[in-house]
């Protein structure tokens, strides 16, 4: 539903297609290799500038304003411009929160690209980028706008060309914390590093996944019972598990078999952001 007034825009969900724990930094952030997709299946971000110099946040949603990742962009956008409005902003969410999906950094993303227009500031895409590493190691990535092949802690992107697919994605229903994966003792955090060329010979494979089913049995349950179709892999530190198709009949009929306390959908891989146009150089 949307709100009269409000200008909308997208914020597409995503999925690793592989990861990677390659070390740890003396600062506690792990080392990553990643590949990052963008799905169509997307959040609505609504936009109307207000007089006042005031942002907040007019949708109702489980998570309170201090931790919402699209009021933090806004607000740290708008410490970098002499800004003349403030800005209301109507989050409408599809992506499941905490499904490793990156629904809330791909809302941050979208608030910077919009309000960096709407405010005038006019940061190139690289400047952008570099201030969305503030907001989470996977804003970067949306605001870069592409497929793309991560390093670091997620911030070192190259653009990547990935097969056309179609996706089926489920959500257990389960929230993951990813703190928690990541301080498990048994997490592998030394795996080879590769080279950007070789990610096909490790798609599929996610060195959360191990730790994350010992946690929460309900994301092994989604991978065994998305196996049945296909190769089944989490995506980032989880809940949400996907499985690739190459034809939307195949993906949505094992849909309609989803377990009836799941959450799922079908969604296409994009190439880059619905809104590329907005990125500039």
């Amino acid at each position: 539903m949307t709100r009269a007034g409000f200008e909308y825009f997208p914020a597409p969900s995503k999925i690793n297609l592989f990861l990677r724990v390659i070390g740890q930094r003396e600062d506690g952030y792990h080392c990553l290799q990643t590949v990052f997709r963008m799905l169509d299946f997307a959040d609505s971000i609504g936009f109307r500038l207000i007089p006042q110099k005031t942002i907040r946040r007019v949708s109702q949603h489980q998570w309170p304003e201090t931790d919402d990742l699209a009021l933090r962009a806004a607000r740290l956008l708008a410490k970098h411009g002499s800004i003349k409005q403030g800005v209301e902003l109507d989050i409408v969410k599809r992506i499941p929160f905490g499904g490793g999906l990156g629904g809330g950094s791909s809302d941050a993303a979208t608030v910077l690209l919009v309000m960096n227009k709407l405010w005038g500031i006019n940061f190139t895409r690289s400047e952008l980028q570099n201030l969305a590493v503030v907001l989470g190691a996977d804003v970067p990535f949306f605001v870069f706008g592409r497929s793309a092949f991560a390093e670091g802690i997620g911030e070192r992107l190259s653009p990547l060309e990935v097969t056309g697919a179609w996706y089926l994605v489920v959500h257990p229903n389960c929230f993951v914390s990813t703190q928690t994966v990541f301080s498990h003792p048994e997490l592998t955090r030394n795996s080879k590093p590769i080279k950007i060329a070789d990610f096909s010979l490790c798609e599929g494979q996610n060195d959360l996944q191990e730790a994350v089913c010992r946690l929460y049995p309900e994301v092994l349950s989604a991978l065994e019972w998305l196996g049945q179709f296909g190769a089944a892999a989490m995506s980032g530190s989880g809940s949400s598990v996907f499985c690739s198709f190459t034809k939307l009949d195949q993906a949505n009929a094992a849909l309609a078999q989803i377990p009836p306390e799941w959450f799922g959908f079908v969604a296409r891989g994009l190439d880059c952001h619905p809104m590329i146009d907005w990125m500039g150089d």
